[in-house]
């Protein structure tokens, strides 16, 4: 008999409790029966994701959460991204993350961080972009590839690993002269960065842009770096042979370094407009063939990182309505199956980016046909989660639990 594993992770899903929700969460208000479902015929609780000491970003969260400890295997974001792009890293290259960013002046004339996403710029127009900065790399040791939106990619033949830069959605608002200090101390990335700028100023995009009342993509920000990791795959691990459903380079190229094959789903955004079904009959085909599947949806994540309570309620309901619950529908023709529902880490939208305080997850094994409700007073949210009792230590020892895989920690 076969089981099916599926992780189904609502990056940045989790919340602190919001005052004008008289002190609930986005999770708690939001109408989530699918999730609750897979909660009461199962098991809740919280999960340490984050390793102590290290940064509560999604690449280590994620890392986790596919059974990875990233204390041990993460080098850094970008390399990962690069995978997915099909940038094979020498030995020698450092990968950048690369994202158009909108800096804006402040009435004071101080220069600040107005948008990590240059308004969730299409790709259409962020490729039209990347392709002009190619000149910017001109007598570098660089190398520029276009991704999806806001998100690219430098790679940088004999470049350092430890520089430190910042991801731009933790300094929203906020000044970007001493963040931008760390470009100066190369004379790479100094020339880099302000041709970019040079280049931008003038750029037909940005024009256009600007005639519809849309955010330009003025600036290139440069952050994750990291060399390529060496990671053993899921198959040869624990057996696993899957796929990886994302719209986003990070979660597909943490896929392909697992042995997961990515997915390729038309319409697949990374926000609120994505292709939730497309999404859904891409795992459920695959699962026909193989036994793992990884979806990923990234969209409550960007609605917390804009401070928008009614974009990330809409994108919770969303991620339960057209994706847990259609595949929880479509694995209850297998006799066997293992589903796991996270929040990767909390994206609170009180400060609008990523936080290392434990997470959540709802977990059910078995034949979900037959299952029936444990507790009807659970519903999926952090409340329900801590109380429960449960608590996984980390993101590493409940992919063990959720193979039934005994782990040491």
């Amino acid at each position: 008999m076969t089981t099916k594993y599926v992780i189904l992770v609502g990056d940045g899903m989790g919340d602190y409790p919001v005052a004008t929700l008289g002190g609930r969460t986005p999770l708690e208000v939001s109408h989530t029966p699918s999730m609750t479902q897979i909660a009461r015929m199962g098991e809740i609780g919280t999960v340490q994701t984050i390793p102590f000491g290290m940064e509560p970003g999604s690449d280590i969260a994620n890392m986790a959460l596919l059974g990875y400890d990233p204390a041990v295997y993460h080098t850094g974001r970008a390399p990962l991204e690069a995978a997915s792009l099909g940038v094979r890293l020498g030995p020698a290259d450092v990968a950048f993350r690369c994202n158009l960013v909108s800096l804006e002046q402040d009435p004071e004339g101080i220069e600040r961080m107005g948008d990590y996403s240059a308004g969730h710029i299409p790709s259409a127009e962020a490729h039209e972009i990347i392709r002009s900065l190619q000149k910017a790399c001109e007598g570098l040791p660089l190398q520029l590839h276009a991704g999806v939106s806001y998100r690219h990619l430098l790679v940088w033949s004999g470049g350092p690993t430890d520089l430190p830069t910042t991801p731009p959605h933790d300094i929203l608002g906020e000044p970007t002269a001493g963040y931008k200090q760390v470009y100066e101390t190369s004379d790479v990335l100094r020339i880099f960065t302000q041709r970019c700028r040079d280049i931008l100023a003038e750029h037909p995009v940005n024009q256009r842009r600007q005639n519809a009342g849309q955010r330009q993509a003025n600036a290139v920000w440069l952050w994750g770096q990291g060399k390529a990791p060496s990671m053993p795959t899921l198959q040869q691990r624990f057996g696993l042979c899957g796929v990886v459903i994302s719209a986003v380079d990070l979660l597909k190229g943490l896929g392909i370094y697992a042995g997961l094959e990515p997915v390729h789903v038309p319409g697949a955004t990374g926000y609120l407009d994505t292709n939730y079904a497309g999404k859904v009959e891409a795992a459920l085909k695959a699962l026909r063939d193989v036994d793992f599947a990884f979806v990923h949806v990234e969209a409550p994540d960007e609605a917390s990182h804009e401070g928008s309570l009614a974009k990330k309620v809409q994108a919770i309901e969303d991620f339960d309505a057209k994706v847990v619950g259609p595949i929880v529908h479509g694995l209850a023709a297998y006799a066997q199956c293992h589903i796991l529902i996270a929040a990767d880490h909390l994206t609170p939208l009180s400060v609008r980016t990523h936080v290392s305080e434990s997470s959540l997850y709802a977990l059910f094994q078995g034949n979900l046909a037959g299952a029936v409700a444990k507790d009807e007073s659970i519903i999926f949210c952090e409340t329900s989660a801590r109380e429960s009792g449960r608590h996984m230590e980390s993101g590493t020892a409940l992919f063990h639990h959720f193979i039934n895989e005994h782990h040491e920690s």
